[in-house]
């Protein structure tokens, strides 16, 4: 009779995308190219990433497919995402200190209670991503796409999101204490309770947000076009509002003590129970276009 040979299965890894494979690691950081799982299609993307077995710390993905693929609370602080298509992506609770994401495709990720302090976002296409409680703290978002993303209690001081836009986003209660937003649109876009303390908002396009009870003491809002918005008791203490357009804005109890309206149009503008002590009001009101 024969005898039938059994043969000892070499045990591999369940970590899909980033594990070893015959004992050999495979990696785009070993020298032999891109680990095949990186330009995985989104509906087969990669599971969780063993960080242990593959070091995601200082990578160079830059130009990697990696749509829909889950870094949830890895550690990819300092590395080079620029140019990353990560669409759908799970990067939530992940550390991303001083990442590059310059120019990469975030459209629909999920970055909730990330970590991207730091970190160049410069032309990153974040819509309808989920930021919610990120901490964005001194983050370069120069003229990013944050269309109907939800940064709803997200930390942004000091953070640069000049010419990005935010059209439609949510950022109810988020602090953008010191932040620069200079020519940034932010049109219909939610702000409810929001944090602008001395931040430069000029020439800001804010026509038709929701800022009800948001703080922008000392803040910069020269130029800015406050058309239509619903300021319903924020706080605009001491804020320079020099040739800011409050065409039909609502600032029913906000405080505009000692703000600077100097040349500010206030057509149409509802003042009711507000606080106007030691402000600097407008001697000429001036036309304005119809908020879009």
């Amino acid at each position: 009779m024969a005898k039938v040979k059994h043969r000892t299965q070499r045990k591999r890894s369940t970590a899909k995308g980033f594990g070893q494979q015959n004992g050999h690691a495979r990696s785009p950081l070993n020298g032999h190219g891109p680990h095949p799982s990186l330009h995985t299609p989104s509906h087969n993307a990669p599971d969780a990433i063993d960080a242990s077995v593959h070091p995601l710390h200082g990578a160079d993905l830059s130009h990697q497919h990696l749509a829909g693929a889950n870094f949830s609370g890895a550690n990819l602080s300092t590395a080079n995402l620029s140019h990353a298509n990560l669409k759908q992506a799970d990067l939530s609770r992940a550390e991303l200190v001083n990442v590059n994401l310059a120019h990469a495709v975030l459209t629909q990720a999920k970055l909730v209670q990330t970590n991207l302090i730091g970190s160049d976002l410069k032309f990153a296409d974040l819509k309808s991503a989920d930021l919610t409680q990120a901490n964005l703290i001194g983050t370069e978002l120069y003229r990013a796409n944050l269309r109907r993303a939800d940064l709803s209690g997200a930390d942004l001081q000091r953070a640069n999101l000049s010419g990005a836009v935010l059209l439609d986003a949510d950022l109810a209660e988020a602090n953008l204490s010191s932040a620069t937003l200079h020519q940034t649109e932010l049109s219909h876009a939610y702000l409810h309770r929001a944090n602008f303390e001395r931040s430069n908002l000029t020439q800001v396009h804010l026509c038709g947000a929701h800022l009800y009870g948001a703080n922008f003491a000392q803040a910069n809002l020269t130029g800015a076009d406050l058309r239509f918005t619903r300021l319903q008791k924020a706080n605009l203490t001491g804020a320079n509002l020099t040739g800011a357009n409050l065409r039909g804005a609502n600032l029913t109890g906000a405080n505009l003590s000692h703000a600077n309206l100097t040349g500010a149009n206030l057509r149409g503008t509802i003042l009711t129970r507000s606080i106007l002590t030691g402000a600097m009001l407008p001697d000429v009101e001036n036309s304005a276009p119809v908020c879009e």
